[in-house]
């Protein structure tokens, strides 16, 4: 089976400026790919191709299958669509909104009527139904935006910027959803600012720079993986006193002391090979540290993200 996303040498020019250059990468069905870039990079043009609102200078783009170039409608009746800013209707209510939306799409009758409750129901929008749809919190906008992306029952959703300006229990609620919606087999690829909560939720992750691919890969892989030059960070706690650690760490080769800890100290280990870890550990002990606790640190994606822009 193709994958639900296929991208091929993709590259958009605006005149001089390459926007996207060169993209190729996959995302599986059924799979959260999160998508990463500052401001700039070239994330919205690419979603944008994605979604047929824009065309790619040159390179291929399939949804499950289907070139999105050749067969924008078919693609459409496949994608949901949720871009980082959209319109609204002054005096509209949620659920005329929904209906507007629905009756547009096609639905007819009562199987309009069902798929707009079923989507309501779904994205928590029955108390909301009679609320004017310009006049929502910003949360409650977010989700009216998921459920608008969610009549048609798309396979795959392209999602730009969900959580921006989301309250804390907002951005809670929306990234159940989008775990919810996965696991209904329905393929998500999102951007967002907020790495940490892409690392929560997504099975991939993909970072553009310059709009170029520079990373993809799992979060997981990310966060334990060496800094720029190959070294991995690990927290030691003894008992005793803390600086005994940083005393022990000048006298000892492959290790560098990197800062205190109130039980001991963070020390940076010149190899991610686990061997080296353990005969540091064998070492410490063996010269009388009273180690209580040694485990390898995890980077946030944010630094994980810089080291890699670094690395270019």
């Amino acid at each position: 089976m193709s994958s639900a996303i296929s991208v091929k040498n993709l590259y958009r020019y605006f005149g001089k400026l390459k926007a996207v250059d060169g993209l190729s990468f996959e995302v599986p069905h059924g799979s959260v790919c999160g998508f990463i870039g500052a401001n700039g990079a070239g994330k919205t043009t690419t979603m944008r191709m994605l979604a047929t609102l824009d065309y790619p200078t040159m390179g291929n783009i399939e949804i499950c299958g289907i070139d999105v170039v050749n067969h924008p409608a078919k693609v459409r009746s496949l994608l949901g669509w949720m871009p980082d800013h959209f319109g609204n209707y002054d005096h509209m209510t949620v659920l005329e909104y929904l209906d507007f939306y629905a009756r547009a799409l096609g639905y007819r009758g009562k199987e309009r009527q069902m798929r707009i409750q079923e989507v309501m129901e779904f994205a928590d929008l029955i108390p909301l139904a009679d609320r004017l749809s310009n006049k929502l919190s910003k949360g409650m906008t977010q989700r009216l935006c998921l459920g608008r992306s969610l009549l048609h029952d798309p396979q795959v959703l392209i999602l730009d910027e969900p959580a921006a300006g989301l309250d804390p229990k907002a951005r809670v609620e929306l990234k159940q959803l989008i775990r919810i919606l996965a696991e209904e087999g329905k393929t998500i690829f999102i951007s967002s600012h907020i790495l940490s909560e892409l690392g929560e939720m997504c099975d991939s992750l993909l970072f553009i720079n310059d709009g170029r691919i520079v990373h993809h890969g799992d979060a997981e892989s990310l966060m334990s993986g060496s800094d720029a030059t190959g070294g991995v960070f690990y927290d030691v706690q003894i008992l005793g006193e803390a600086s005994k650690v940083s005393d022990w760490s000048v006298t000892n080769p492959y290790v560098e002391f990197i800062a205190d800890r109130k039980r001991g100290g963070k020390i940076r280990i010149d190899s991610d090979d686990p061997a080296k870890a353990a005969e540091v550990l064998s070492r410490m002990l063996k010269d009388g540290l009273a180690v209580t606790e040694f485990h390898r640190e995890k980077r946030n994606l944010e630094d994980a993200f810089i080291d890699i822009l670094d690395q270019q």
